[in-house]
C-alpha cells in the first residue's frame, strides 16, 4: 500500500464520518417537521419489525405537521401505536386513512438539551476523524520502517494528512453549527 492509497482511503473514511454525522443529526428533533425524524421508527408488519417508510408514505403537510399514509388499510393503528410509543414525544392523530403527526413546540430547556446532543454527535465525529488521522500516520510510519518510503515522504504526508483532518473537522463544525441554529430557531 502506497502513501497515496493510505491518504485516499483515509479521506474516503473521513467523508463517511461526516455523512454519518449528517444522517444522525437529521434524526434529532427541531421545532420544524422533518420526515427523516420518523425513519428510525419500526412497525410490526406480518410478524416482523420493518422501518415505517417501508409500509407507508411519509411526507410533510406543512412546516409543523408530518403526514403518514399507510399503503394497507389495516396498518393505520399499528403505525399510530409505533409513533406514539417511540421516544420522540409525538402524538399522532388519525384522519381516515391519513395519520397526522403534529410537531409540538419545544421548550427552551428541551432546545438546550437538543443542542447538547448535537454537540455530542459532532464531538463523536471529530474523534472518528482524529482516529483515522492516527491510523493513517501509523501506516505511513510502518512504510518508512519497512523502507518502502523515505522520512521526507513521511513528513510531507503527515502534513497533508493533517490538512485533510483540519478540513474535515471544519466541515463537522459547520454541520454542527447549522444544526444548533436550526434547533434554537423558534
Amino acid at each position: 500500500m502506497s502513501i497515496a492509497d493510505i491518504k485516499k482511503t483515509m479521506e474516503a473514511k473521513m467523508d463517511q464520518s461526516v455523512e454519518a454525522l449528517k444522517n444522525n443529526l437529521s434524526k434529532i428533533r427541531t421545532g420544524r417537521a422533518n420526515p427523516a425524524l420518523l425513519d428510525a421508527i419500526q412497525v410490526e408488519y406480518y410478524g416482523s419489525q420493518v422501518p415505517l417508510n417501508q409500509v407507508a408514505n411519509v411526507s410533510l403537510l406543512d412546516a409543523r405537521t408530518i403526514s403518514v399514509q399507510p399503503w394497507e388499510k389495516g396498518m393505520g393503528a399499528k403505525i399510530e401505536k409505533a409513533i406514539r410509543e417511540s421516544d420522540l414525544g409525538l402524538n399522532p392523530a388519525s384522519m381516515g386513512d391519513l395519520i397526522r403527526v403534529p410537531m409540538p413546540p419545544m421548550s427552551e430547556e428541551r432546545r438546550k438539551e437538543m443542542t447538547k446532543l448535537v454537540r455530542q454527535e459532532g464531538e463523536g465525529a471529530k474523534i472518528a476523524v482524529r482516529n483515522l488521522r492516527r491510523d493513517a500516520n501509523e501506516a505511513v510510519k510502518k512504510l518508512v520502517k519497512d523502507k518502502l518510503a523515505s522520512e521526507d515522504d513521511q513528513k510531507r504526508s503527515e502534513a497533508e494528512i493533517q490538512k485533510l483532518t483540519d478540513k474535515h473537522v471544519t466541515s463537522i463544525d459547520q454541520v454542527v453549527a447549522s444544526k444548533e441554529q436550526e434547533v434554537m430557531a423558534v
